[in-house]
């Protein structure tokens, strides 16, 4: 994974994809639609206003340093800071923030709003869904409620807050629009993030782990993406809530992420594919690369198979077939068909324990 960082935010990025920026229950805030949408606001449905939202939210965003060490062209250690943002879920001091953002740290401080620094640890992170818990020990802290995702409505108010540019000052806010959910980003080449709300609010720099809002005060995402080329209006991306909440639990309570692994890297079937290998199939998930010892090849599978069905699921790209694998649990055996030339063939494969 490829990061470029400044002493204002980690940036990733990837395809023109810049990385950036529990319990459920929330209210859907359904939003009518105004006979006048260009001067429509909040305050004309009598719902909270924005100040107020922000003044409950505020609190519990925090501003996080993070101290990093690279290497200069002598290898010799070059100490370096890199911001992001979080927020208080519990008032045992645990905080939700971003993998990218506390990847390869040497220290972690958090700031809060009233002035307050703590030096923080970190308690587990999932490159895999670019999530990270850490940890602060303190006294009245103030904490955010999380919000029930699925509620939402495309078109529904939301609010960004973070650490944006890393401005001195106090947390940064943007307000906008759900304008889409379910969204799927490829972030590199081993990661792909799914579940996730697109909006228009700004997101920024620094943004990074930071909560996305609904009107209720409730955060309904984490901030973790933004599309670097989108210049005016902005196209932003959270985790959604309800995909984090799994996340976050197994992170507190076990510093990782269980996960099942079939122990096999896919590419889906093109048309350039099935043209360089003589594929006799023109959809499904191709096996390129397989190491030995792992639930697949104990199977019998073997790089340059076609993956067509996971426990009777299609599978028409890699995607599918990992998302399929992830709907699993460790140890679940399930039947994999999958064709082998022009022979359609059949394996069953029980699911280890990714490493980590």
């Amino acid at each position: 994974m490829s990061k470029i960082k400044t002493a204002f935010a980690v940036t990733l990025i990837v395809l023109s994809i810049a990385i950036v920026g529990c319990t459920s229950g929330g209210i859907n805030i359904s939003i009518p639609t105004p006979n006048s949408s260009a001067t429509a606001s909040p305050e004309d449905y009598n719902l909270p206003t924005i100040t107020n939202v922000v003044d409950e939210a505020n609190p519990a965003v925090v501003s996080i340093v993070v101290g990093t060490v690279s290497y200069n062209w002598f290898m010799q250690p070059v100490p370096s800071e890199s911001a992001g943002s979080g927020v208080i879920i519990d008032g045992d001091g645990y905080i939700v923030t971003n993998n990218h953002v506390v990847e390869d740290s040497t220290s972690i401080t958090v700031s809060l709003t009233d002035g307050r620094s703590f030096d923080a640890t970190l308690v587990g992170t999932d490159p895999y869904t670019d999530l990270a818990i850490v940890k602060i020990d303190g006294g009245n802290l103030p904490t955010a409620s999380l919000g029930d995702s699925d509620a939402l409505r495309v078109g529904d108010w939301v609010i960004a807050i973070g650490n944006a540019l890393a401005l001195e000052g106090g947390p940064t806010v943007t307000v906008g629009v759900v304008s889409a959910l379910g969204r799927t980003i490829e972030v590199d080449s081993d990661t792909t993030l799914y579940d996730l709300i697109q909006t228009d609010a700004a997101i920024n720099p620094g943004n990074s782990g930071g909560p996305l809002i609904n009107l209720n005060g409730e955060v309904i995402g984490i901030n973790t993406a933004k599309i670097s080329s989108v210049e005016v209006s902005g196209v932003g991306f959270a985790i959604s809530s309800n995909s984090a909440v799994p996340i976050i639990e197994e992170l507190i309570s076990k510093g990782y992420v269980s996960r099942p692994y079939l122990g096999v890297s896919l590419v889906t079937v093109t048309p350039a594919i099935v043209n360089t290998y003589d594929l006799r199939v023109d959809t499904g998930a191709m096996i390129y690369y397989m190491n030995q010892g792992t639930p697949a090849s104990n199977a019998g599978l073997r790089p340059g198979d076609v993956i067509v069905a996971f426990d009777n699921v299609e599978i028409e790209t890699a995607d599918d077939a990992i998302q399929a694998i992830r709907n699993h649990s460790v140890g679940d055996t399930v039947e994999v068909k999958y064709y082998r030339g022009n022979s359609l063939q059949s394996a069953w494969v029980t699911l280890a324990e990714r490493p980590h």
